[in-house]
Protein backbone atom coordinates (compact mmCIF):
# COMPACT_ATOMS: atom_id res chain seq x y z
CA UNK A 1 0.00 0.00 0.00
CA UNK A 2 1.11 3.45 -0.80
CA UNK A 3 2.18 5.78 1.68
CA UNK A 4 0.31 8.40 1.95
CA UNK A 5 0.97 12.46 2.87
CA UNK A 6 -2.04 13.54 5.61
CA UNK A 7 -4.36 16.74 5.35
CA UNK A 8 -2.79 20.26 4.41
CA UNK A 9 0.88 18.08 4.31
CA UNK A 10 2.96 20.56 1.52
CA UNK A 11 2.79 19.94 -2.00
CA UNK A 12 6.13 18.71 -4.01
CA UNK A 13 6.94 21.20 -6.38
CA UNK A 14 9.62 21.75 -9.15
CA UNK A 15 11.25 24.82 -9.79
CA UNK A 16 9.18 25.27 -12.79
CA UNK A 17 5.87 25.56 -10.60
CA UNK A 18 4.52 21.96 -11.86
CA UNK A 19 4.84 19.09 -8.98
CA UNK A 20 7.18 16.30 -9.27
CA UNK A 21 5.43 13.09 -7.90
CA UNK A 22 7.11 9.75 -7.19
CA UNK A 23 3.51 7.93 -7.74
CA UNK A 24 -0.14 8.13 -7.94
CA UNK A 25 -2.60 10.33 -5.41
CA UNK A 26 -2.15 7.72 -2.46
CA UNK A 27 -4.53 10.43 0.18
CA UNK A 28 -6.35 7.96 2.07
CA UNK A 29 -10.08 7.73 2.40
CA UNK A 30 -13.09 5.37 4.26
CA UNK A 31 -12.34 2.61 0.97
CA UNK A 32 -8.69 3.00 0.81
CA UNK A 33 -6.68 2.92 3.39
CA UNK A 34 -3.48 3.87 4.62
CA UNK A 35 -1.07 1.54 6.34
CA UNK A 36 0.68 3.78 9.69
CA UNK A 37 2.46 2.11 12.53
CA UNK A 38 -0.18 2.30 14.40
CA UNK A 39 -2.58 0.41 12.20
CA UNK A 40 -4.80 0.99 8.95
CA UNK A 41 -6.27 4.78 8.87
CA UNK A 42 -9.61 5.22 7.49
CA UNK A 43 -10.30 8.93 6.42
CA UNK A 44 -13.74 10.26 6.31
CA UNK A 45 -15.21 13.32 4.76
CA UNK A 46 -17.49 15.38 5.97
CA UNK A 47 -18.59 17.99 3.82
CA UNK A 48 -18.92 21.33 5.70
CA UNK A 49 -17.89 19.62 8.98
CA UNK A 50 -21.69 18.76 9.40
CA UNK A 51 -22.92 15.61 10.95
CA UNK A 52 -26.43 14.42 12.45
CA UNK A 53 -25.89 12.81 15.49
CA UNK A 54 -26.89 9.69 14.24
CA UNK A 55 -24.15 10.05 11.98
CA UNK A 56 -21.88 10.64 14.99
CA UNK A 57 -22.62 7.81 16.62
CA UNK A 58 -21.68 5.82 13.37
CA UNK A 59 -18.58 7.41 13.42
CA UNK A 60 -17.80 5.96 17.52
CA UNK A 61 -19.12 2.60 16.21
CA UNK A 62 -16.57 2.25 13.75
CA UNK A 63 -13.85 3.69 15.72
CA UNK A 64 -15.16 1.58 18.55
CA UNK A 65 -15.28 -1.74 16.70
CA UNK A 66 -12.42 -1.62 14.49
CA UNK A 67 -9.99 0.96 15.42
CA UNK A 68 -8.38 2.39 18.51
CA UNK A 69 -11.84 4.03 19.86
CA UNK A 70 -10.39 7.21 19.20
CA UNK A 71 -11.80 9.88 16.83
CA UNK A 72 -9.37 12.32 15.24
CA UNK A 73 -10.05 15.47 13.61
CA UNK A 74 -8.08 17.11 10.43
CA UNK A 75 -7.39 20.48 9.81
CA UNK A 76 -10.29 20.70 7.15
CA UNK A 77 -12.77 19.12 9.42
CA UNK A 78 -12.58 15.43 8.55
CA UNK A 79 -12.88 12.05 10.81
CA UNK A 80 -10.06 9.62 10.69
CA UNK A 81 -10.20 6.93 12.61
CA UNK A 82 -6.77 4.99 13.35
CA UNK A 83 -5.77 1.84 14.47
CA UNK A 84 -7.86 0.00 12.07
CA UNK A 85 -7.10 -3.67 11.94
CA UNK A 86 -5.96 -5.90 8.92
CA UNK A 87 -9.33 -8.01 9.07
CA UNK A 88 -11.80 -5.02 9.21
CA UNK A 89 -12.52 -5.88 5.65
CA UNK A 90 -15.74 -3.88 4.54
CA UNK A 91 -17.10 -3.32 8.39
CA UNK A 92 -16.51 0.54 8.46
CA UNK A 93 -17.42 1.41 4.68
CA UNK A 94 -21.11 -0.41 5.35
CA UNK A 95 -21.44 1.50 8.51
CA UNK A 96 -20.72 4.89 7.18
CA UNK A 97 -22.53 3.93 3.67
CA UNK A 98 -25.48 2.85 6.10
CA UNK A 99 -25.28 6.55 7.84
CA UNK A 100 -25.53 8.39 4.98
CA UNK A 101 -21.46 9.01 5.16
CA UNK A 102 -20.09 7.52 1.83
CA UNK A 103 -22.92 8.38 -1.20
CA UNK A 104 -20.50 7.67 -4.02
CA UNK A 105 -17.45 5.17 -3.29
CA UNK A 106 -16.28 6.92 -6.78
CA UNK A 107 -16.23 10.39 -5.16
CA UNK A 108 -15.81 9.47 -1.33
CA UNK A 109 -11.92 11.16 -1.49
CA UNK A 110 -13.26 14.23 -3.37
CA UNK A 111 -15.86 15.38 -0.95
CA UNK A 112 -13.27 17.67 0.31
CA UNK A 113 -15.30 20.92 1.19
CA UNK A 114 -15.06 23.24 4.19
CA UNK A 115 -17.53 25.74 5.20
CA UNK A 116 -17.35 28.41 8.15
CA UNK A 117 -18.97 26.51 11.09
CA UNK A 118 -20.69 29.81 12.53
CA UNK A 119 -22.42 30.69 9.25
CA UNK A 120 -25.77 30.83 9.92
CA UNK A 121 -25.53 31.57 13.28
CA UNK A 122 -24.68 35.28 14.66
CA UNK A 123 -25.89 37.16 11.92
CA UNK A 124 -24.33 36.27 8.47
CA UNK A 125 -25.75 33.83 5.98
CA UNK A 126 -26.66 30.87 6.12
CA UNK A 127 -24.57 28.27 4.03
CA UNK A 128 -26.41 24.70 3.91
CA UNK A 129 -28.27 25.63 0.32
CA UNK A 130 -24.61 25.78 -1.37
CA UNK A 131 -23.34 22.80 0.65
CA UNK A 132 -25.68 20.48 -0.13
CA UNK A 133 -25.79 21.20 -3.43
CA UNK A 134 -22.11 21.64 -4.39
CA UNK A 135 -21.78 18.19 -2.87
CA UNK A 136 -24.57 16.75 -4.73
CA UNK A 137 -23.18 17.75 -7.99
CA UNK A 138 -19.33 16.52 -7.06
CA UNK A 139 -21.14 13.25 -6.41
CA UNK A 140 -22.76 13.66 -9.84
CA UNK A 141 -20.17 14.46 -12.07
CA UNK A 142 -18.06 11.53 -13.17
CA UNK A 143 -15.29 14.17 -14.24
CA UNK A 144 -14.83 15.55 -10.44
CA UNK A 145 -14.11 11.68 -9.44
CA UNK A 146 -10.60 12.41 -10.73
CA UNK A 147 -9.87 15.02 -8.34
CA UNK A 148 -7.02 14.19 -5.78
CA UNK A 149 -8.07 13.52 -2.19
CA UNK A 150 -6.18 16.81 -1.37
CA UNK A 151 -8.41 19.18 -3.79
CA UNK A 152 -10.40 21.63 -1.63
CA UNK A 153 -13.36 23.53 -2.01
CA UNK A 154 -14.61 26.44 0.48
CA UNK A 155 -18.06 28.05 1.39
CA UNK A 156 -17.43 31.30 3.18
CA UNK A 157 -19.82 33.56 4.77
CA UNK A 158 -18.40 36.30 4.20
CA UNK A 159 -16.26 36.67 7.19
CA UNK A 160 -12.95 35.38 5.58
CA UNK A 161 -12.37 32.41 7.71
CA UNK A 162 -12.40 29.61 5.83
CA UNK A 163 -11.51 31.60 2.47
CA UNK A 164 -8.00 32.27 4.35
CA UNK A 165 -7.53 28.48 4.42
CA UNK A 166 -6.07 28.45 0.66
CA UNK A 167 -8.55 26.32 -0.93
CA UNK A 168 -8.58 25.23 -4.63
CA UNK A 169 -12.38 26.90 -5.13
CA UNK A 170 -13.48 29.59 -2.96
CA UNK A 171 -17.34 30.56 -3.18
CA UNK A 172 -17.80 33.51 -0.69
CA UNK A 173 -21.14 34.87 0.34
CA UNK A 174 -21.15 38.63 -0.96
CA UNK A 175 -25.19 40.48 -0.97
CA UNK A 176 -27.44 38.52 -2.63
CA UNK A 177 -25.02 36.57 -4.35
CA UNK A 178 -21.19 35.35 -3.85
CA UNK A 179 -17.76 35.32 -5.43
CA UNK A 180 -16.25 32.96 -7.01
CA UNK A 181 -12.41 32.67 -6.47
CA UNK A 182 -9.81 30.31 -8.10
CA UNK A 183 -6.54 28.87 -6.30
CA UNK A 184 -4.92 32.22 -4.35
CA UNK A 185 -5.15 35.14 -6.36
CA UNK A 186 -7.35 37.89 -5.44
CA UNK A 187 -8.97 37.82 -8.62
CA UNK A 188 -13.12 36.34 -8.01
CA UNK A 189 -15.52 36.15 -10.47
CA UNK A 190 -18.98 37.48 -8.98
CA UNK A 191 -21.95 34.71 -9.31
CA UNK A 192 -24.85 34.53 -8.92
CA UNK A 193 -26.39 32.64 -5.39
CA UNK A 194 -28.56 30.38 -7.17
CA UNK A 195 -25.48 29.10 -9.87
CA UNK A 196 -22.85 29.12 -7.26
CA UNK A 197 -22.19 25.56 -6.92
CA UNK A 198 -22.43 24.65 -10.31
CA UNK A 199 -19.85 27.50 -11.01
CA UNK A 200 -17.48 25.77 -8.27
CA UNK A 201 -17.87 22.15 -9.84
CA UNK A 202 -17.52 24.22 -13.56
CA UNK A 203 -14.36 25.66 -11.65
CA UNK A 204 -13.03 22.20 -10.70
CA UNK A 205 -13.32 20.36 -13.68
CA UNK A 206 -12.08 22.87 -15.55
CA UNK A 207 -8.95 22.37 -13.32
CA UNK A 208 -8.77 19.00 -14.20
CA UNK A 209 -8.03 19.97 -18.03
CA UNK A 210 -5.61 22.48 -17.27
CA UNK A 211 -3.69 19.76 -14.49
CA UNK A 212 -3.69 16.67 -17.48
CA UNK A 213 -0.42 17.67 -18.62
CA UNK A 214 1.25 18.65 -15.49
CA UNK A 215 -0.10 16.31 -13.08
CA UNK A 216 -0.63 18.63 -10.57
CA UNK A 217 -2.98 17.87 -7.81
CA UNK A 218 -4.13 21.44 -6.78
CA UNK A 219 -4.38 25.05 -8.20
CA UNK A 220 -1.40 26.04 -6.83
CA UNK A 221 0.96 23.39 -7.79
CA UNK A 222 0.13 24.36 -11.56
CA UNK A 223 2.77 25.94 -13.91
CA UNK A 224 2.11 29.57 -14.36
CA UNK A 225 0.63 29.49 -17.62
CA UNK A 226 -1.23 26.66 -16.74
CA UNK A 227 -2.93 28.60 -13.73
CA UNK A 228 -3.39 31.73 -16.19
CA UNK A 229 -4.99 29.71 -18.76
CA UNK A 230 -7.37 27.89 -16.27
CA UNK A 231 -8.74 31.63 -14.95
CA UNK A 232 -9.14 32.31 -17.98
CA UNK A 233 -11.19 29.11 -19.26
CA UNK A 234 -13.40 29.45 -15.85
CA UNK A 235 -14.37 33.08 -16.68
CA UNK A 236 -15.95 31.63 -19.99
CA UNK A 237 -17.32 28.35 -18.98
CA UNK A 238 -19.01 30.51 -16.24
CA UNK A 239 -19.86 33.19 -18.66
CA UNK A 240 -21.87 30.85 -21.00
CA UNK A 241 -23.89 28.56 -18.29
CA UNK A 242 -25.10 32.55 -17.24
CA UNK A 243 -23.53 31.95 -13.61
CA UNK A 244 -21.43 35.29 -13.76
CA UNK A 245 -24.01 37.95 -12.55
CA UNK A 246 -21.90 40.43 -14.62
CA UNK A 247 -18.68 40.47 -16.80
CA UNK A 248 -15.12 40.35 -15.70
CA UNK A 249 -13.64 39.92 -12.63
CA UNK A 250 -13.40 42.06 -9.42
CA UNK A 251 -10.22 42.22 -6.62
CA UNK A 252 -10.79 40.65 -3.45
CA UNK A 253 -7.11 40.11 -1.42
CA UNK A 254 -7.78 36.35 0.21
CA UNK A 255 -7.56 37.81 4.20
CA UNK A 256 -3.99 36.62 5.96
CA UNK A 257 -5.85 34.75 8.97
CA UNK A 258 -8.22 31.72 9.66
CA UNK A 259 -9.79 31.93 12.95
CA UNK A 260 -10.95 29.87 14.55
CA UNK A 261 -14.54 30.06 16.45
CA UNK A 262 -13.74 31.58 19.61
CA UNK A 263 -14.67 28.60 22.41
CA UNK A 264 -17.64 29.27 24.51
CA UNK A 265 -21.05 30.16 24.00
CA UNK A 266 -22.01 31.64 20.62
CA UNK A 267 -25.01 34.65 20.58
CA UNK A 268 -26.45 35.74 17.53
CA UNK A 269 -29.93 36.94 16.11
CA UNK A 270 -31.02 33.60 14.86
CA UNK A 271 -29.51 31.23 16.81
CA UNK A 272 -27.16 30.31 19.51
CA UNK A 273 -24.44 27.52 19.41
CA UNK A 274 -21.51 26.31 21.61
CA UNK A 275 -17.92 25.87 20.26
CA UNK A 276 -15.31 23.56 22.09
CA UNK A 277 -11.79 22.98 21.04
CA UNK A 278 -10.50 19.39 21.11
CA UNK A 279 -6.67 19.26 22.23
CA UNK A 280 -4.46 18.15 19.47
CA UNK A 281 -7.66 17.15 17.79
CA UNK A 282 -8.27 13.88 19.79
CA UNK A 283 -12.00 12.86 21.30
CA UNK A 284 -12.21 9.95 23.82
CA UNK A 285 -15.59 8.20 23.35
CA UNK A 286 -17.06 9.74 26.47
CA UNK A 287 -15.67 13.11 24.85
CA UNK A 288 -17.83 12.16 21.76
CA UNK A 289 -20.92 10.97 23.93
CA UNK A 290 -20.97 14.06 25.94
CA UNK A 291 -21.02 16.18 22.74
CA UNK A 292 -23.28 13.97 20.48
CA UNK A 293 -26.00 13.94 23.12
CA UNK A 294 -25.52 17.50 23.47
CA UNK A 295 -26.60 17.79 19.72
CA UNK A 296 -29.27 15.31 20.22
CA UNK A 297 -30.83 16.80 22.86
CA UNK A 298 -30.86 20.54 21.08
CA UNK A 299 -30.28 21.05 17.29
CA UNK A 300 -29.79 17.59 16.50
CA UNK A 301 -26.06 18.72 14.62
CA UNK A 302 -22.70 18.86 15.01
CA UNK A 303 -20.18 20.93 13.10
CA UNK A 304 -16.48 20.00 12.81
CA UNK A 305 -14.11 22.94 12.46
CA UNK A 306 -11.07 23.32 10.09
CA UNK A 307 -9.45 24.20 13.52
CA UNK A 308 -10.13 20.86 15.13
CA UNK A 309 -12.84 21.83 16.90
CA UNK A 310 -16.60 21.39 17.37
CA UNK A 311 -19.97 23.39 17.26
CA UNK A 312 -22.77 22.63 18.56
CA UNK A 313 -25.86 25.00 17.60
CA UNK A 314 -28.86 25.51 19.46
CA UNK A 315 -31.76 26.51 19.84
CA UNK A 316 -31.01 26.09 23.34
CA UNK A 317 -34.62 27.98 24.38
CA UNK A 318 -35.60 31.29 25.46
CA UNK A 319 -32.43 31.84 27.56
CA UNK A 320 -30.36 30.60 25.17
CA UNK A 321 -26.81 31.85 26.35
CA UNK A 322 -27.32 30.76 29.84
CA UNK A 323 -28.26 27.13 28.20
CA UNK A 324 -25.19 27.09 26.07
CA UNK A 325 -22.93 28.37 29.25
CA UNK A 326 -24.73 24.94 31.27
CA UNK A 327 -23.92 22.81 28.75
CA UNK A 328 -19.89 24.04 28.59
CA UNK A 329 -19.79 23.21 32.39
CA UNK A 330 -21.27 19.75 31.96
CA UNK A 331 -19.44 18.89 28.73
CA UNK A 332 -16.17 20.30 29.82
CA UNK A 333 -14.32 17.16 30.33
CA UNK A 334 -11.38 17.52 28.94
CA UNK A 335 -12.34 20.06 26.22
CA UNK A 336 -11.60 23.79 25.56
CA UNK A 337 -14.14 25.57 26.60
CA UNK A 338 -12.75 29.02 27.07
CA UNK A 339 -10.34 31.39 25.69
CA UNK A 340 -8.14 31.18 28.78
CA UNK A 341 -7.11 26.93 28.42
CA UNK A 342 -3.63 26.65 28.11
CA UNK A 343 -4.45 24.43 25.31
CA UNK A 344 -5.91 27.25 23.28
CA UNK A 345 -3.86 27.70 19.79
CA UNK A 346 -1.94 24.25 20.30
CA UNK A 347 -1.49 22.04 17.91
CA UNK A 348 0.62 18.81 16.18
CA UNK A 349 0.86 16.37 13.85
CA UNK A 350 -0.05 12.37 14.84
CA UNK A 351 4.10 12.53 15.53
CA UNK A 352 5.64 9.16 17.20
CA UNK A 353 4.25 6.34 17.41
CA UNK A 354 1.94 6.09 15.23
CA UNK A 355 3.86 7.94 12.32
CA UNK A 356 7.17 6.26 11.12
CA UNK A 357 8.52 9.19 9.33
CA UNK A 358 8.20 11.38 12.82
CA UNK A 359 11.43 12.39 14.74
CA UNK A 360 9.93 12.27 18.09
CA UNK A 361 6.33 12.25 20.02
CA UNK A 362 5.45 15.48 19.34
CA UNK A 363 1.78 15.53 20.98
CA UNK A 364 3.67 14.48 24.23
CA UNK A 365 5.85 17.06 23.88
CA UNK A 366 2.94 19.72 23.52
CA UNK A 367 1.32 18.69 26.30
CA UNK A 368 4.57 19.01 28.86
CA UNK A 369 5.06 22.16 27.36
CA UNK A 370 1.25 23.75 27.35
CA UNK A 371 1.80 26.70 29.75
CA UNK A 372 0.07 30.28 29.86
CA UNK A 373 -1.74 31.15 26.74
CA UNK A 374 0.14 33.24 23.88
CA UNK A 375 -0.60 35.17 21.46
CA UNK A 376 0.23 33.01 18.80
CA UNK A 377 -0.87 29.36 17.89
CA UNK A 378 1.80 26.62 18.09
CA UNK A 379 2.21 23.86 15.99
CA UNK A 380 4.02 20.75 16.49
CA UNK A 381 5.61 18.47 13.50
CA UNK A 382 7.47 15.43 14.03
CA UNK A 383 9.99 15.89 11.05
CA UNK A 384 9.96 18.50 7.95
CA UNK A 385 6.90 17.48 6.51
CA UNK A 386 4.77 19.28 8.80
CA UNK A 387 1.39 18.13 8.09
CA UNK A 388 -1.82 19.31 9.24
CA UNK A 389 0.07 22.49 10.21
CA UNK A 390 -2.11 25.64 10.09
CA UNK A 391 -1.92 28.94 8.04
CA UNK A 392 -1.93 32.75 8.41
CA UNK A 393 0.44 33.00 11.48
CA UNK A 394 2.00 30.93 13.94
CA UNK A 395 4.57 29.36 15.96
CA UNK A 396 6.63 26.37 13.90
CA UNK A 397 7.76 24.14 16.17
CA UNK A 398 9.76 20.77 14.24
CA UNK A 399 11.70 18.09 15.31
CA UNK A 400 14.78 17.71 14.31
CA UNK A 401 17.83 14.72 14.53
CA UNK A 402 19.16 16.55 17.40
CA UNK A 403 16.63 18.51 18.81
CA UNK A 404 13.59 20.95 17.85
CA UNK A 405 13.68 23.88 15.45
CA UNK A 406 11.36 26.84 16.60
CA UNK A 407 10.38 29.09 13.87
CA UNK A 408 7.55 32.28 13.25
CA UNK A 409 5.63 31.92 10.11
CA UNK A 410 4.02 34.66 8.76
CA UNK A 411 4.35 34.41 4.98
CA UNK A 412 6.65 32.33 2.64
CA UNK A 413 9.59 32.39 5.00
CA UNK A 414 9.87 30.74 8.27
CA UNK A 415 11.83 33.37 10.72
CA UNK A 416 14.15 31.18 12.95
CA UNK A 417 13.52 31.93 16.30
CA UNK A 418 15.57 29.45 18.06
CA UNK A 419 17.32 25.56 18.08
CA UNK A 420 16.71 23.34 21.32
CA UNK A 421 18.67 20.24 21.67
CA UNK A 422 17.25 17.69 24.03
CA UNK A 423 16.12 20.04 27.06
CA UNK A 424 12.49 19.24 27.41
CA UNK A 425 12.65 22.68 29.90
CA UNK A 426 14.43 24.45 27.88
CA UNK A 427 12.48 24.31 24.86
CA UNK A 428 8.94 24.86 26.69
CA UNK A 429 10.57 28.41 27.40
CA UNK A 430 11.51 28.95 24.14
CA UNK A 431 8.15 27.92 22.57
CA UNK A 432 6.70 30.08 25.35
CA UNK A 433 9.23 33.14 24.82
CA UNK A 434 8.28 32.24 20.98
CA UNK A 435 4.43 32.55 21.09
CA UNK A 436 4.19 36.00 23.32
Amino acid sequence: MLAAMPESAPSPRSTGGAPTRSGGDACPGTLRLHRADDGALARVRVPGGVLTADQADALLAVAERFGDGELHLTSRGNVQVRGLGADCGSGPAELLTAAGLLPSAAHERARNIVASPLAGLDGRPALRTWLTALDRLVCGSATAAGLSGRFLFALDDGRGDVDALGADVTLIAEGDGGLLRVGAGDAVFPVSAAEGPRAALLAAEAFLRAARDSGAWRVKDLPDAARAALVAEVAEVTRVVGAVTRPGTVHRPRPHTATAPRPGPVSGPHATAISVGVPLGRLAPRQWRLLTGTARRYGGELRLTPWRGVVVPGPFGQNGEAAAAEVLRATAAGLITGPDSPWTGVGACVGRPGCAKSLADVRAEAGAAVGPVGRLPVYWSGCERRCGHPHGEWIDVVATPDGHRISHVRGERPEPRATVRDDPSALAAAVAEARA
